[in-house]
């Protein structure tokens, strides 16, 4: 193409890029729209920490181009100040501001002008943690102690309910943190946050499409009320965790309970995934083994021998939809504090795993009332006999 790739983006293209990336559009899908390099894009977007930039607007109190252009035409016959501004029902002062600051009478242009306030506008507002260093040292503590932005912007509230100068918004310290313009909170204080990205990314739903489909998948949307609303034991949430170097972990959630169990695989293959959580699930007391529901990954292509094998029955989840299996998908974020991403999951053994899953299950859990998952579990095979 003619388009030299490397140039700047014009303001049209810019708007354009954040909007796509407000949608979920990948930094590829981007780049292609744009006729631009990946990598123009994605520089783009970590400048601003995957933060799209608000959005100018022009004050109603502020002259338009086209009022301009009347004070233009109103000056080339010259009329007076008084005139022009009944005209435009503006106060006579505004029309002699305007013309006085811009060259007077006889140089004055509507469309320089125009351009000139644009630009003398700019009055970026300082963030309310660069301007409260109270504030801002509380929340730098909290986020050294591993607490997220919400769970510091709810503390504040019940913390200091009459002091309005100890609030701030969990979406204000993200902002703080990953863009450093803003000059309020360190990046360093950014790996304490539970997901390690460069940049914000969009939450929304992407399009189906990219996976392929699963021979008589039986989709969420069949699953009886009664899983949905974790009444009786024995619904499972399944999904893969990925690590380094194409090695993977399968992780199970019981939804009553939250108990957790982690499953070692030696590759993502249907049959060896098939393999181990039929080995797992096996070992399980019938009460506890009614249905699982997974992600969209053909990992599962084989659902009906694992069906046959366990009596339970797969649901499949919408692709892209991870939501619907909430209690995996948090699992898997309290997982990445014990494997951050890139670990290479294959050095562990089984033994390893049982440990973590241990850790993990005589947790209190606030869903759980503060009681373990594994307290929960024994409650509940104790209740059912």
């Amino acid at each position: 193409m003619a388009t030299k790739k490397w140039d700047r983006l014009s303001a049209e293209q810019t708007s354009q890029l954040w909007k796509r990336w407000r949608q979920g559009d990948s930094i590829a899908e981007i780049a292609f729209g744009l006729d631009r390099y990946p990598a123009t894009v994605r520089w783009i977007l970590q400048e601003r920490g995957g933060i799209s930039p608000t959005q100018r607007r022009r004050s109603a109190r502020v002259l338009s181009l086209a009022e301009r252009e009347s004070v233009s035409r109103g000056l080339a016959q010259n009329r007076s100040f008084q005139q022009i501004a009944a005209e435009l029902e503006r106060s006579t002062s505004t029309i002699s501001r305007e013309v006085n600051r811009h060259g007077g009478r006889e140089q004055y242009r509507a469309e320089h002008a125009d351009k000139r306030a644009w630009k003398s506008a700019r009055r970026p507002k300082v963030c309310v943690l660069a301007a409260r260093y109270r504030l801002r040292r509380v929340v730098a503590d909290k986020l050294k102690r591993n607490w997220s932005p919400e769970q510091i912007a709810q503390w504040l509230k019940l913390e200091y309910p009459g002091d309005e100068t100890m609030r701030v918004s969990h979406e204000t310290i993200y902002r703080s943190l990953y863009v450093q313009a803003r000059g309020a909170l360190k990046k360093e204080l950014m790996t304490h946050l539970r997901y390690q990205r460069l940049m914000r990314q969009a939450k929304v739903v992407r399009s189906p499409g990219g996976r392929g489909k699963i021979a008589d998948a039986v989709s969420i949307s069949e699953r009886p009320a009664v899983v949905q609303d974790r009444a009786v034991p024995g619904h499972w949430e399944g999904d893969l965790l990925a690590g380094g170097t194409n090695s993977y972990v399968a992780t199970l959630v019981e939804r009553q309970t939250r108990y957790v169990m982690l499953v070692k695989v030696r590759s993502k293959h249907t049959e060896e995934v098939v393999t181990a959580l039929k080995r797992v699930m096996g070992r399980l007391p019938a009460q506890l083994r009614q249905s699982l529901t997974w992600d969209r990954g053909k990992e599962l292509s084989q659902h009906k021998d694992f069906s046959m094998a366990t009596d339970m029955q797969v649901y499949f989840c919408d692709p892209y939809s991870p939501w619907q299996r909430g209690s995996n998908e948090n699992t898997n974020g309290l997982l990445r504090q014990y494997f951050p991403k890139g670990t290479d999951l294959s050095s562990y053994t089984q033994r390893q795993l049982d440990k973590v899953a241990r850790e993990l299950n005589e947790r209190p859990r606030k869903t759980l009332d503060f009681l373990t998952p594994k307290q929960k579990l024994q409650q509940t095979i104790a209740s059912t006999g």
